[in-house]
């Protein structure tokens, strides 16, 4: 991972506590070929490819942690009860549908089937915004996928300076790259260290030290991944700074990324990442 001096005082100071005590055992996964049985259907059926992995939007989690998986129209979530945030947040971006044109709805709304999810007003005054982790504009291309983006399941609590900059401007890349590579799998969601102790609203919303991305093209000939660790606060300097591989995530968080890829794309595509690579637009 590379950074810069102020990128490197930042980012090692919110995440390099991550979970020191408690990266706990993963669930026993599923080889790959048990998991595509069980994923006989491409997440979204109104997206198709020359090919696909089923089931990309899977990500186990250290056993014990809180989890209520949900489908929306476009993603989905899976829900911490204990923090009133999702675990993560997982969505297919399709390069045609960037350019889609239905209005942000900006009205937020209070899954009552999800277990601790808050109300907006948890976030009123609170000093952060309501952070997408799937972003409104990924989801222009359908009324109802809108709609969705904004529950508040979808939503965790974001220094604004980090949503509406470095958040911001790598949200944006994502759907340049999208575009390229005719896809891309992303998986978004905050990180807790044991001092993230702050909690906002009468529900007791747990405030994230960081924010991590995981993005994966997996159509593209030669199928690669990144991912991204932004502190929650200002993130000066360069997004390459925050890069790094999926296997550098997987010891921050405790999870495992893209346990459908077949054993030998997922060791390759999780283990090495360029930067370069990702941010060349031809």
């Amino acid at each position: 991972m590379k950074v810069n001096n102020t990128g490197s005082i930042v980012l090692f100071l919110s995440v390099g506590l991550i979970i020191a005590g408690t990266l706990l055992a993963i669930n026993s996964r599923s080889d790959a070929s048990e998991l595509k049985e069980e994923n006989d259907k491409p997440l979204f059926e109104n997206k198709s490819h020359g090919k696909f992995y089923p089931g990309l939007e899977t990500v186990f989690l250290p056993e014990g942690q809180a989890a209520q998986m949900k489908e929306y129209t476009g993603f989905t979530v899976s829900f911490n009860k204990d923090n009133h945030t999702p675990n993560y947040v997982a969505w297919e971006l399709l390069g045609s549908e960037v350019a889609s044109d239905v209005k942000r709805s900006n009205k937020f709304w209070q899954d009552q089937d999800i277990e601790g999810c808050p109300v907006t007003s948890d976030y009123t005054h609170s000093g952060f915004d309501r952070g997408h982790m799937c972003p409104a504009a990924d989801q222009k291309w359908s009324e109802k996928a809108m709609d969705d983006c904004f529950v508040m399941a979808n939503i965790c609590p974001q220094d604004h300076s980090l949503n509406a900059g470095a958040w911001n401007t790598l949200e944006n890349k994502e759907r340049l790259w999208a575009q390229r590579d005719s896809a891309l799998m992303i998986i978004a969601g905050p990180i807790y260290t044991d001092n993230d102790n702050q909690r906002i609203g009468d529900i007791g919303v747990r405030v994230p030290g960081a924010f991590f991305k995981a993005l994966l093209a997996p159509y593209v000939e030669n199928p690669r991944a990144i991912a991204f660790v932004y502190p929650n606060m200002t993130s000066p300097g360069n997004m390459q700074n925050y890069a790094m591989s999926i296997d550098d995530l997987e010891q921050l968080t405790g999870y495992d990324f893209f346990p459908a890829l077949p054993d030998d794309i997922e060791n390759k595509v999780e283990s090495e990442f360029s930067f370069t690579e990702w941010n060349r637009m031809k």
